[in-house]
């Protein structure tokens, strides 16, 4: 499951924090944890950019959440804060791995754009993309009544929060041999 923070909802927006966690789906057990933060500045230098109103947005959320990405900031690159996630999967994940994302299109299309800006490949198969939003669409109510455990917006949080609706919605689907 990866999360990422960003200062945009479109590709090529600003990611300050990535996070990633391995997970059995069919268990909700968690495995290894992946986190970096990563240099706003040196994302702009690479030709991302900030939306404004996301950035307002965050003005607006829970200051715990404010600290630990606004105020936490980085010098990491955006080029070794990827390679990092890449060698955090190459090292904890098989080869067939299944990338999950809150929308392919949010986080795993922000991060393809950003690897794009660097000049490095996706660390994954682009066929083994997974959607956690359409696994919800199965059972909202799961995801509805799901307790929150941690700070929102937090990657490592947010991922096992996933994690653990996505366990018990798949708990519910019957599989067809």
């Amino acid at each position: 499951m990866i999360d990422i923070e960003t200062l945009g909802t479109k590709p090529g927006s600003v990611i300050l924090s990535i996070g990633a966690v391995c997970f059995n789906l069919d268990t909700g057990e968690n495995g290894s944890i992946f986190h970096t933060d990563i240099s706003g500045e040196d994302c702009i230098k690479r030709g991302l950019e900030i939306d404004y109103s996301t950035f307002r947005w965050w003005m607006e959320q829970d200051k715990e959440a404010q600290n630990k990405l606004l105020k936490n900031q980085s010098n990491k690159t955006l080029k070794i804060g990827l390679l990092s996630l890449g060698r955090f999967i190459s090292d904890n994940c098989p080869p067939n791995v299944q990338v999950w994302g809150n929308s392919a299109r949010f986080d795993l299309g922000i991060l393809q754009k950003a690897y794009d800006a660097v000049g490095l490949e996706l660390p994954w198969n682009h066929y083994r993309e997974r959607d956690v939003r359409t696994l919800v669409m199965f059972n909202p109510l799961i995801k509805k009544q799901m307790t929150f455990t941690g700070i929102k917006h937090y990657p490592i949080d947010d991922c096992r929060h996933q994690i653990k609706y996505c366990s018990a919605i798949k708990q519910t689907i019957k599989t067809f041999n």
